[in-house]
């Protein structure tokens, strides 16, 4: 089925998702949005924020600290729909630290794996999980 609501639009649909969180990384007003209002987010340096305001606050604090200088770029490996509405996207995210030498923090590893859970809300895909794994050695 390709239809209006089949596979490959789907599968489309929360690609646009995914590109768009990474395109957005840097605006809390656009980022912020792509996400269920009970997201769970776990990011590279293993920090949790539950729901979607707590997301924008850290999100917006973070952006303001030297941390604004670590971007990132995620290469979606797979996308596998666990139900119609409910999508597991399997990603590599590479991370680049442009912080200063002194202001670094010693991030643990320069690429992690990145595994969102989207679910299909009334109005399109959100994020409602997001856990990055740093991968070592």
């Amino acid at each position: 089925m390709t239809g209006e609501n089949g596979p490959d639009r789907r599968i489309a649909a929360v690609r646009r998702v995914i590109e768009d969180a990474g395109t957005h990384q840097d605006d809390p007003a656009r980022f912020v949005p792509l996400h269920t209002a009970e997201t769970s987010v776990v990011n590279f340096g293993g920090r949790r924020v539950q729901g979607r305001e707590t997301l924008r606050e850290a999100m917006t604090a973070a952006l303001a600290s030297p941390p604004a200088d670590v971007l990132t770029r995620i290469e979606i490996e797979e996308i596998r729909f666990l139900r119609p509405d409910v999508a597991l996207v399997a990603c590599v995210k590479q991370v680049f630290d442009g912080r200063a030498d002194g202001q670094a923090g010693g991030l643990p590893a320069s690429s992690g794996r990145l595994m969102y859970v989207l679910t299909e809300e009334a109005d399109g895909w959100r994020i409602a999980s997001a856990q990055t794994t740093p991968i070592l050695g």
